[in-house]
């Protein structure tokens, strides 16, 4: 086995990210500030190729373990949720070199400091030409971009009349276009209660040309390079599986510091510190409980999805749907420790100076989005209940 290869395969992705903590928080304000993470960090992740845990070996990335993947956000989250959003974000682009050639793969990637970044699908359109695609398009929240080489931009084929393009199963086809960021008008519109360190901003071309080796469509298939079982594993779960440790993360650290704070806090019209305040007692051993199981939960459910990956078998859907559960789950039970402990800490959470609002906005703003929606319950209990799942989470 090739040397660089076998340094990758044994490489502990959490421990490098719990190296960083100390230096991502010190930063946390700044990050929010620029808008972006600083490029002291930006350096230091670089270094510890956090940007690279889920590039194949074949070239030299980690391409590591879903699990591996979910703590090594979870850890970069406790201390700051923008950074860590942008590593996991960028870690599920990077999750899409499985899709791609390995000559198009170290293009883009080749660079010690390659960033791929997209955001969804939107109102864009690729109109096939000789050699490739004349593609025009804005697409939203892409988060990272500010510090990103390249882009992605998710995109309709359609033909010269505009008109979408159908596959044989009658959908439309669609494809991810990759172009170097410097071919992109970038547009500010991150003004935001949360996660104003990611930098989402919009971003947009117009008839480029974009040539047909940088274009792909992630969970295709036909398009499929790695056979790794991480290149199998579809990009929605992906995120999920990232972004629940995320919020777990930021829950950890609040309640973490909610704790040290009840050691010298005295509540209004009380005598004594917080600490030695019964229904502050029971609500924290509450919240550990829910963190806690709700963590265990989203493991165990993590491995068993794993564990069948690697079988070569497929996931069933009732495998996926309890993924899919614990995913949910985690991410809810996340916010309400957060919340408990943004209440619990008075007016001591409502001042800059303390992280504690940072980190309540950031923590809201996460699940504003769709991997967290209650509405993921229902085709979970259709699937439990013996029934065909509805939507497309499961």
């Amino acid at each position: 086995m090739d040397q660089a290869v076998s340094d990758t395969i044994n490489i502990d992705w959490v421990a490098r990210a719990q190296g960083l903590q100390d230096k991502i928080a010190a930063a946390a304000d700044e990050t929010e500030t620029q808008g972006k993470v600083p490029s002291d960090i930006m350096e230091a992740l670089h270094d510890k190729e956090m940007f690279r845990m889920a590039l194949p070996r074949s070239i030299g990335g980690g391409e590591s373990s879903p699990l591996m993947l979910m703590k090594a956000v979870e850890a970069v989250a406790q201390a700051d949720a923008s950074t860590a959003w942008c590593v996991g974000q960028g870690t599920g682009c990077t999750w899409g070199s499985g899709y791609i050639s390995h000559d198009v793969c170290k293009d883009i990637f080749g660079p010690r400091d390659a960033i791929l970044a997209w955001g969804p699908p939107a109102k864009a359109m690729a109109i096939p030409v000789d050699g490739g695609y004349r593609v025009t398009g804005e697409w939203r929240f892409g988060s990272g971009s500010r510090n990103a080489t390249w882009l992605g931009g998710h995109s309709r084929v359609c033909d010269e009349a505009g008109e979408p393009m159908k596959g044989e199963d009658g959908k439309p086809v669609m494809r991810t276009m990759l172009f170097p960021k410097s071919s992109a008008e970038m547009i500010d519109v991150w003004q935001v209660m949360g996660l104003r360190g990611t930098g989402s901003d919009n971003y947009k071309v117009t008839d480029l040309f974009v040539p047909a080796e940088y274009t792909t469509w992630r969970d295709s298939q036909p398009d499929r390079v790695e056979m790794g079982p991480l290149y199998n594993i579809p990009l929605l779960t992906s995120y999920g599986i990232m972004f629940s440790g995320l919020t777990l993360g930021v829950a950890r650290t609040m309640l973490e510091d909610f704790k040290k704070l009840a050691e010298t806090k005295v509540g209004g019209g009380m005598t004594t510190v917080l600490r030695e305040n019964a229904v502050i007692q029971s609500q924290v051993s509450v919240n550990e409980a829910k963190l806690r199981s709700s963590r265990a939960f989203l493991i165990e459910m993590i491995e068993e999805y794993w564990n069948v990956q690697c079988s070569g078998e497929p996931p069933s859907y009732d495998v996926r749907a309890r993924l899919r559960l614990a995913i949910t789950y985690a991410m809810n039970q996340a916010q309400e420790v957060a919340n408990f402990a943004f209440q619990a800490c008075g007016t001591n959470a409502i001042f800059e100076v303390n992280p504690f609002e940072r980190r309540f906005r950031d923590i809201h703003t996460v699940l504003a989005q769709g991997q967290s929606h209650v509405s993921n319950y229902e085709p979970v209990g259709q699937v439990l209940m013996g029934l065909p799942p509805s939507g497309h989470r499961v």
